[in-house]
C-alpha cells in the first residue's frame, strides 16, 4: 500500500492538483477560464462514458454487473440517510439535509482519478463500475429535498416561518429538483457517451483514439491544476468549526468506504470493483448537487457543503484516499481468500 500512495502522489495529474493547490494557498494571480474548465469537465465526462461502453460492449452484462449495480443502490440509498442522522445533531436540518445529499451523490473526478490509477497498478476492473457512477448521482438529492420539504411542513404547523421566506428565490417544488436532477447536462453527457461507446465498440474507439487517448491525460492534468486553484479558495470560505467540519469531511468517507467494502465482499466483488465501489462511497458531489441544492434548499449554506466536499474530502480523496481504498480491498478480500 506504501508503494500504491507513492505512486499516486508522484503522478502528474495529481501533482498538478498539488501544484494548483499550492498556488491558490499563495493568492497567486494564476486562473484557467471559466470556458476552458468547463470545456475540460465536459471532455473528461465524454471521455470516461465512452470509454466504460466500449469496454462493457466487450464484456457484456453479467451477473457480477448485477451486484454492484445493486450495492451502488444500496449506497445511494444508506449514505444520505445515515449522514443526515449524525448530521442533525450538529447542524440545522436544512443544513443536515444539503450536506448528506452532497456526500450521498458522487465526484466523477474523483472516479476518473481512480480509474487512472488502478490502470497504472495493473487492477482489473468492471466497465459497469461506470453504469454505477450514473445510478448514484441524483437518488441523494431527491431523498435531500424531500427532508427539507418535511421540516417546512413542520415548520408551518408550529407557526414558524421558513427562512427562505426571506431569499430571493423560493425553494424549488420536488418536481423541479426530480427532472433536474436527472436531466442535468453533464449526467446526460454522461449516459450518452456511456451508450455511444456501447454502441460503436473497438471500431468506435479506434476513430477517437487520438482525441480519447492520447491527449487524456494531459487534458486531466490541466483540470486537475484547475481544481487545485478551484480547493485552495474553497478552504479560505469554509465556516467556523473547521475542527468538526475536517474530522467531518475525512472521517465521513472513511465510513463510507468502508461500507462499500463491507457491501463489496457481501456480493462477491473483486478488488478493482470493490476499490471503485469505495471511491463512489467515499467521494462527494461539489458541481451537480451544489447546483441544484442553491435553489432546491435555499435555506442551507452553500459555503459549509461546498466547501466540505471540494475543500477537504476531495483533496483526501486524490491524495491518499484512492490509494489507501484499493490497500484495504486488497487486504480485506485477501483475507477472504479472493
Amino acid at each position: 500500500m506504501n508503494t500504491a500512495l507513492l505512486s499516486n502522489l508522484l503522478d502528474p495529474p495529481i501533482l498538478f492538483f498539488l501544484l494548483g493547490t499550492v498556488i491558490g494557498l499563495l493568492r497567486s494571480n494564476l486562473d484557467v477560464p471559466q470556458p476552458i474548465a468547463k470545456f475540460l469537465s465536459l471532455y473528461l465526462l465524454m471521455a470516461i462514458g465512452f470509454k466504460g461502453g466500449v469496454a462493457l460492449a466487450k464484456t457484456g452484462v453479467s451477473p457480477q454487473m448485477g451486484l454492484a449495480l445493486a450495492a451502488a443502490v444500496i449506497l445511494a440509498v444508506g449514505v444520505p440517510l445515515w449522514t443526515y442522522a449524525v448530521l442533525r445533531r450538529r447542524l440545522a436540518t436544512f443544513d443536515a439535509a444539503a450536506v448528506a445529499a452532497t456526500y450521498g451523490s458522487v465526484s466523477a473526478v474523483t472516479f476518473i482519478a481512480a480509474n487512472q490509477f488502478l490502470e497504472r497498478q495493473g487492477v482489473a476492473f468492471g466497465p459497469y463500475m461506470t453504469v454505477a457512477l450514473v445510478i448514484m448521482e441524483s437518488p441523494a438529492i431527491v431523498m435531500a429535498v424531500l427532508l427539507a420539504n418535511l421540516a417546512r411542513k413542520r415548520m408551518r404547523e408550529q407557526g414558524q416561518a421558513s427562512p427562505a421566506a426571506s431569499r430571493a428565490a423560493p425553494p424549488a417544488s420536488l418536481g423541479e429538483v426530480v427532472r433536474e436532477a436527472f436531466t442535468d447536462g453533464a449526467h446526460l453527457l454522461l449516459i450518452g457517451s456511456l451508450f455511444i461507446g456501447w454502441l460503436s465498440g473497438d471500431a468506435g474507439q479506434s476513430a477517437l483514439k487520438p482525441f480519447i487517448g492520447d491527449v487524456y491525460k494531459g487534458l486531466l492534468c490541466f483540470f486537475l491544476l484547475d481544481m487545485g486553484l478551484l480547493v485552495s479558495r474553497r478552504l479560505r470560505e469554509l465556516p467556523p468549526g473547521r475542527g468538526f467540519l475536517l474530522a467531518f469531511g475525512i472521517g465521513v468517507p472513511l465510513v463510507n468506504a468502508a461500507g462499500a467494502l463491507a457491501l463489496a465482499a457481501l456480493f462477491g466483488l473483486g478488488a478493482g470493483d470493490a476499490t471503485l465501489l469505495m471511491v463512489l462511497g467515499a467521494s462527494a458531489s461539489y458541481i451537480v448537487v451544489p447546483a441544484v441544492l442553491r435553489h432546491a434548499i435555499p435555506e442551507a449554506n452553500p459555503g459549509l457543503y461546498f466547501g466540505l466536499a471540494l475543500g477537504i474530502t476531495f483533496p483526501f480523496n486524490m491524495a491518499l484516499g484512492v490509494p489507501l481504498y484499493l490497500g484495504m480491498a486488497q487486504t480485506a478480500l485477501g483475507w477472504l481468500g479472493r
